[in-house]
């Protein structure tokens, strides 16, 4: 096993306190981390770029304000900003901005497999979880330091995903994504759609995790991730940890299996 190499950034904001996320690729290749805040929801953002490349088993840290909101960090793979950098500068994943996501519309597109927070939310809670809502595209582990629990998907979801949502592949034919039914657009109305929660179904009561398509396939491989709009439900989807902890975050991409 290689040794980890850490980018610790030398400053934050004057005086501010914060969490310390760390982000260690433990793929046998290159990845490209994103980072998205909404600024809709708050303008407190991470003290570090929105985009990075991550060479195999190397790891950064960065500090994150002890009130980020609505936060999401994810992967990009098989990434070339040189010639088109945009949104399809990535085999998925890929984002406005290129290398650096834009701040404001730089969200990446499915498939992608995305880790999401608010910290010091209601109830003086961390909320996080593991999210397959927009697809997968890595296997991805969120641990802490304090003894909360684990948001994980650590399965590749690629190979065995269902032919209707497998792909996109790579330049050997290897599918290096499993997009969700929504995405897929199985059912061909994604405004009005049980696979999106969308239009008619866009409540809990309207849109059961039994109209989704192909559920069982994402939640019974990780059952400790979001596998659909409404997920909460099941009860391991959506993860607290109590803000008075302050506790530090470990996103690991590609985990070793659990």
């Amino acid at each position: 096993m290689k040794s980890l190499s850490f980018a610790i950034p030398a400053t934050f904001f004057s005086g501010a306190v914060g969490r310390t996320f760390t982000v260690y690729n433990a793929c046998p290749f290159t990845i490209w981390p994103a980072i998205f805040t909404d600024l809709n929801v708050a303008p407190n953002v991470p003290d570090y770029p929105t985009g990075w490349a991550a060479d195999a088993y190397t790891a950064v840290s960065f500090t994150v304000p002890d009130n980020w909101q609505s936060g999401r960090i994810w992967a990009r793979r098989d990434c070339d900003f040189t010639t088109n950098p945009g949104p399809n500068s990535c085999l998925d994943g890929g984002c406005n901005g290129g290398l650096l996501c834009d701040p404001h519309t730089g969200t990446g597109v499915p498939p992608a497999t995305v880790a999401e927070w608010t910290l010091g939310g209601d109830g003086n809670l961390d909320y996080y979880d593991v999210s397959l809502v927009d697809g997968y595209n890595l296997p991805v582990r969120v641990d802490n330091n304090v003894g909360c629990p684990v948001a994980s998907c650590p399965v590749d979801l690629g190979p065995n995903c269902p032919a209707p949502l497998k792909g996109p592949f790579d330049s050997t034919g290897f599918p290096v994504g499993c997009k969700s039914a929504c995405d897929a657009n199985l059912d061909g109305d994604q405004a009005d759609s049980p696979n999106c929660c969308s239009g008619s179904f866009d409540t809990p009561a309207t849109c059961p995790s039994s109209g989704v398509a192909y559920y069982s396939y994402f939640k019974s491989n990780c059952p400790n991730s979001y596998a659909y709009a409404y997920d909460e439900s099941s009860g391991t989807a959506l993860w607290t940890c109590s803000s008075s902890l302050n506790a530090d975050y470990t996103l690991t991409f590609c985990p070793p299996p659990e």
